[in-house]
């Protein structure tokens, strides 16, 4: 079965067709600009790539393009639409009500609209993006895979923030946990390079890109993690400043007159990497200013080091111990100095890498950093989520 995996955003569409054979991708592209002027759709297919032009309004329009030019006689992948067994779709926010992917169906769809105020920035594209795959694919089993899935044995103790339990019992005001099928992919890799079953293991797992977070996975369950009933907790991203003092979104809401969605802005769009550095909230950006002397680009790297560290810390004492530790997302699979730093100092948990080569690894493999004598094993194991989700899909759409 070929499965195609969506990945819609607000103004964006992410996907890529997948032959579950042998779970090869044998096409993959975006769609940009959804909805606004100038959109285009980039395809990669045979070898090539090409830009496809042309007006998106709206997400239907974007499932109708991708659909249409997987068929494309000069440039499809497959012969027809029959060749596509079902769509698996990324979606944010599973609540307490999903704590494993879904068939979509009526029933499932009223709940993801009742989970929109908890992810307000991102479940209406995740909706949009599964209205508009029904609308144009009648009759192809639609997946909903839920980034808090993975998080979702989380112990209270874990999840529990320290308010009114009525918020909780009420509004579900929780931590849940991000980028769980990231998580959920490391983990089982490393597993399988240990050669030892999941169910006995202790690995952290750190997720480092433009959005960031850090699993406690214990035993194969994750028992904590470091986003919490948003992604804005945790370390610091590209432009979410992570963990804070609360007392802080008041004094920001009184000093500058925002009211509360004001400040949730502020703390999700113009802080983390891009409020401290002043540069950028890409790390290309601002290592290419701290080579240029910028002293603000220059913190970014030690900070981040540092947050990192805490959390391994922190969830090595959770667990119990460690084995391993895996490096993943686009800044923590290449940014080799960073890693270098965060591990600094933690050879009392018995970690020794390999400074030499963590600083000459290939891009796009699975590596490892530590030396043989270290008691933790390190790797840096580039993630797949697309992946993560095609196999649910394919599971739950048989």
């Amino acid at each position: 079965m070929k499965v195609l995996v969506i990945n819609a955003g607000s103004s964006s569409l992410k996907f890529q067709l997948i032959d579950m054979k042998n779970e090869e991708v044998i096409a993959k592209g975006n769609c940009e600009k959804i909805g606004i002027p100038g959109s285009f759709l980039k395809y990669k297919a045979n070898g090539m790539e090409i830009i496809i032009d042309g007006d998106m309004k709206d997400h239907s329009v974007a499932i109708k393009k991708v659909l249409d030019v997987l068929v494309d006689k000069k440039h499809g992948v497959i012969k027809d639409l029959k060749g596509i067994g079902a769509v698996g779709h990324r979606v944010l926010h599973g609540g307490e009500i999903y704590k494993e992917s879904v068939l979509v169906d009526a029933s499932v769809m009223r709940n993801l609209k009742k989970l929109v105020p908890l992810g307000p920035l991102h479940m209406p594209a995740n909706i949009t993006g599964i209205e508009a795959c029904k609308k144009v694919m009648k009759g192809v089993p639609q997946v909903a895979v839920f980034d808090t899935a993975f998080h979702s044995q989380m112990p209270k103790e874990a999840f529990l923030y320290a308010v009114p339990y009525e918020l909780y019992k009420e509004d579900k005001v929780r931590r849940y946990g991000f980028h769980g099928t990231s998580h959920k992919f490391v983990s089982g890799e490393m597993a399988k390079i240990l050669k030892k079953p999941i169910s006995r293991l202790k690995i952290i797992t750190v997720h480092i890109g433009n959005g960031s977070s850090i699993a406690a996975v214990k035993n194969g369950v994750c028992i904590d993690t470091s986003m919490g009933f948003t992604p804005i907790e945790g370390l610091p991203m590209g432009t979410r400043c992570g963990d804070i003092d609360a007392s802080v979104v008041g004094y920001i809401a009184q000093k500058y007159n925002f009211n509360g969605d004001q400040v949730v802005e502020f703390l999700n769009k113009k802080s983390g990497i891009l409020g401290l550095s002043g540069v950028s909230s890409d790390m290309r950006d601002v290592n290419s200013a701290a080579e240029n002397g910028n002293e603000r680009a220059k913190m970014i790297v030690p900070i981040l080091a540092y947050k990192i560290k805490k959390y391994i810390g922190a969830y090595t004492a959770a667990m119990g111990g460690v084995d391993a530790i895996v490096f993943t997302g686009g800044i923590g699979e290449n940014q080799e100095d960073l890693r270098e730093l965060a591990l600094k100092g933690l050879d009392f948990l018995g970690i020794d890498i390999d400074v030499k080569k963590n600083n000459k690894l290939p891009r796009g493999t699975v590596e490892k950093i530590s030396t043989d004598k270290s008691k933790v094993a390190v790797y840096r194991i580039p993630t797949n989520e697309e992946l993560v989700i095609a196999r649910d899909t394919l599971k739950l759409s048989k």
